[in-house]
């Protein structure tokens, strides 16, 4: 049985059927992690299907196959074969067809209708090749990624159907609440850059030290509350310190690697599930495909990559039956280096033009700062600490402290729930007063806030206040002298 689709995931089909038929064939759907992107393959497929298309799915990792199959029959879609060696579903004559990039490479590829790229920012060369092949111009590539922003993906896929962002899915309850807390900082003196990230082999070196292994252990008994946990680590070396330090502590702890046997991987996660595992220690591993309650994140794994960063974090986002938030332990300094996870949102695809670096720059000046008094890690340009009251005229340098953690808080100031119910009931006001739709309130909120008023549709009317007002005219005046008219038609 096939689940209902959220206002986010209708917006997102609808927005992808008018970018195909408005003549684009390789469209990039970017659906935040957590957002449901199963569920809007599903809907894809199944528009497929109804006019009697053939479907190749394609996944970047042959562990990924029966996953997919198994989420696709969940949507109740069933005419399913697999391309892979001998596998057991098998079978050319079915409509949908799910293979690995890793096959596809080996052999001639039959015709398709349609074909879905899932986890489309993990590129391979092929992929180019294939898409830019000219038997297959005419067929549409349709790119399934939470972070589409690898270098030069602008360069294959034409458009960026994108509706709503991670921030906007937690206002509205779809994704979990977070909380932030940073230790002292690890010394990463040294630590070449390759390929844009840190070398493995010396960021392994400098976080796993035993010290650091300890208070990674230690922090999580204070602070973790027994939460079910993925840690990331550097690498295989580091993540088994970390499984023994755990286990060494009476912490129930599995490990997960490349190399874990599928089967050894899916007894794990059942353990996970109920309860018997409490944490799980992973290198390479647990950032895509992974659907399970996670309600604290270990953050052992310094970045710079803002797609590692937000796969990461997004395991913790799902909403689950008794969880407040996700708890978020960053022993990496990584949020000091990209800011929050809500704060990472590019709305276009990298056509090698060094967009990234822009929009990175940009973004500096909201990374959170470190109160001098207390160590808490405050939004920037707020000058009076939320955590101690202290006020510093100007702050200094990040100093490392004793090793306690010190709360994160979002890197930019925003209306309490309270505040925004208010809002948008001015706006419904105003809009029903001038005979406007409460779309254009609910877009007028979006406009004025960032986000939409999901979450306050049943707000009471409220007389607006002289700022709303204002506000308002701004805006009808700035249309109107878009629009070549005048102050007077504006104020109407």
């Amino acid at each position: 049985m096939s689940r209902e689709l959220r206002p986010h995931q209708q917006a997102i089909v609808e927005r992808l059927r008018q970018s195909l038929s408005t003549g684009h064939r390789r469209p990039m759907v970017q659906a935040p992690t957590g957002a449901g992107k199963t569920v809007v393959a599903g809907a894809i497929v199944k528009g497929a299907l109804a006019k009697g298309k053939r479907v190749l799915f394609v996944v970047p990792a042959l562990s990924l196959i029966d996953q997919t199959v198994r989420s696709f029959f969940a949507e109740g879609i069933t005419d399913v074969g697999v391309i892979q060696g001998d596998h057991p579903m098998t079978d050319a004559t079915k409509t949908i067809q799910v293979a690995s990039i890793q096959t596809l490479q080996r052999r001639a590829i039959p015709r398709f209708d349609i074909v879905v790229i899932d986890e489309a920012h993990r590129w391979f060369e092929m992929l180019g090749l294939w898409m830019k092949a000219p038997d297959w111009a005419s067929v549409p590539f349709v790119g399934l990624s939470a972070t589409p922003w690898t270098k030069g993906l602008g360069k294959y896929y034409d458009d960026l159907v994108q509706v709503t962002t991670t921030q906007e899915l937690i206002e509205a309850g779809y994704l979990s609440q977070f909380r932030v807390y940073a230790p002292s900082h690890p010394d990463l003196k040294g630590v070449r850059t390759v390929a844009g990230d840190f070398h493995e082999g010396d960021l392994g070196k400098a976080m796993n030290q035993p010290k650091l292994v300890a208070d990674i252990v230690q922090t999580w008994q204070r602070h973790g509350g027994d939460r079910p946990t993925f840690v990331f680590a550097v690498d295989r070396a580091h993540a088994k310190a970390l499984q023994n330090k755990f286990t060494e502590a009476d912490v129930s702890t599995g490990y997960i690697d490349a190399y874990t046997k599928p089967a050894d991987r899916e007894a794990i996660f059942r353990q996970f599930t109920a309860g018997t595992v409490r944490v799980i220690t992973s290198v390479g591993c647990l950032t895509t495909g992974v659907d399970l309650d996670v309600r604290c994140i270990v953050l052992a794994r310094p970045t710079k990559s803002e797609m590692l960063f937000v796969q990461i974090i997004g395991r913790g986002l799902r909403t689950a039956d008794g969880k407040d938030d996700c708890l978020i332990l960053d022993h990496s300094d990584t949020h000091l280096r990209l800011g929050f996870v809500t704060d990472i949102h590019h709305d276009t695809l990298d056509d090698g033009r060094e967009r990234q670096k822009r929009d990175a720059k940009a973004r500096e000046e909201a990374l959170p700062k470190e109160c001098t008094s207390c160590k808490f890690l405050k939004p920037a340009k707020v000058a009076k600490c939320p955590a101690c009251g202290f006020k510093a005229e100007k702050q200094s340098k990040i100093e490392c402290d004793d090793g306690q953690l010190t709360e994160l808080t979002p890197a930019r100031s925003r209306a309490s729930m309270t505040e925004k119910e208010s809002l948008f009931g001015q706006l419904k006001f105003y809009a029903k007063r001038r005979e406007f739709s409460e779309g254009w309130a609910a877009h007028k909120f979006r406009e004025l806030t960032g986000v939409w008023p999901d979450r306050y549709h049943n707000a009471p009317l409220v007389e607006p206040q002289p700022f709303l007002l204002n506000w308002i005219r701004s805006r009808q005046i700035a249309y109107a002298k878009a629009k070549g008219g005048s102050n007077a038609q504006a104020s109407r």
